[in-house]
């Protein structure tokens, strides 16, 4: 690389960091109009997440010098902010937890942090949304040397997911196995007919999300005496390794057993050898095999169950 070219691209990068350190006001004597600085709140976020952490962990999970870090604790506990007690495993060790006070303090700056990303987002359409998650997404794991795994989240369908379902379905499908409209067709049958359909106290979607984008689905539908039908099991390509598929079937068996059902019933394609093995870690037997003309390809379908 030239040193222009290395030149322009530093310039990039400090002018970047003067624009959104301005966007997000860290250059404010307090941290989201609060008496904290950004350092103070990230040791609160840190004590929050970890239930009596420690000094030591706080500082390698922050890059902060421990003397530094045992001023901002020095000043937490005269505020009332933190309580210090002995490890027992440890009596080097201090463990650290807020107090009632500290919560209180926390749960402002959450809330605060949570409003001004809200308000930066806040009319923004949908696809320049994802556009900057996904560029923040790709700066994170550049800079990283080991990017922190996303986090990921079920929840239950709500409005506008099973178009979601059906376009994920189809795209997919048709990009890694040239599966055509009938397959898209097939999918909107499924949906449509477990919206008509659903059964609250016995069915089920659910959604995998990873920062705020649906990555995954999975339906447990009723299929008649005590069988549950596990069906539209998908994790898109940029959420997979991450253990979503393994996560989406954890669930949908947990539930199964909850409502009292005693099998559980797939039916799969010889060829998605991932979502097999999937199937076969979580404790299903293939039971059955059939060619079949589908999706205008020839494949040998399969039926896999599960006793409960």
């Amino acid at each position: 690389m030239t040193s222009s070219a290395l030149t322009a691209r530093v310039d990039a990068v400090r002018r970047f960091n003067r624009f959104y350190t301005r966007q997000i006001g860290l250059l404010r004597d307090g941290f989201v109009d609060t008496r904290f600085s950004l350092t103070e709140a990230r040791v609160l976020y840190e004590i929050a997440q970890t239930p009596e952490t420690t000094a030591s962990l706080v500082a390698a999970a922050l890059g902060l010098d421990h003397g530094y870090l045992s001023r901002i604790l020095g000043r937490f506990a005269e505020d009332g902010l933190i309580t210090r007690k002995p490890s027992a495993d440890d009596a080097r060790q201090t463990r650290l937890a807020l107090s009632a006070k500290g919560r209180a303090a926390y749960r402002t700056l959450d809330r605060r942090s949570h409003q001004l990303v809200a308000n930066l987002l806040d009319g923004m359409p949908e696809p320049r949304q994802r556009q900057l998650v996904d560029a923040m997404r790709l700066i994170e794991g550049s800079l990283a040397a080991e990017a922190a795994a996303p986090r990921v989240v079920l929840r239950p369908h709500r409005a506008g997911d099973m178009g979601w379902v059906v376009s994920s379905h189809a795209v997919h499908y048709a990009k890694e196995r040239g599966w055509g409209a009938a397959f898209e067709v097939l999918v909107a049958g499924i949906v449509a007919q477990f919206l008509r359909e659903f059964d609250p106290a016995r069915e089920r979607c659910w959604i995998a999300e990873m920062d705020g984008a649906p990555v995954g689905s999975v339906f447990l539908v009723n299929g008649g005496d005590d069988v549950a039908k596990l069906r539209l099991l998908l994790v898109e390509p940029q959420a997979r390794g991450l253990g979503v598929g393994r996560l989406l079937v954890d669930e949908f068996l947990r539930f199964a057993l909850e409502a009292r059902y005693r099998r559980v019933t797939l039916w799969t394609q010889s060829i998605l050898t991932e979502a097999r093995a999937l199937y076969e870690r979580s404790g299903f037997r293939l039971v059955r095999q059939e060619p079949h003309c589908s999706f205008g390809h020839d494949l040998l379908g399969e039926t896999w169950e599960l006793d409960l």
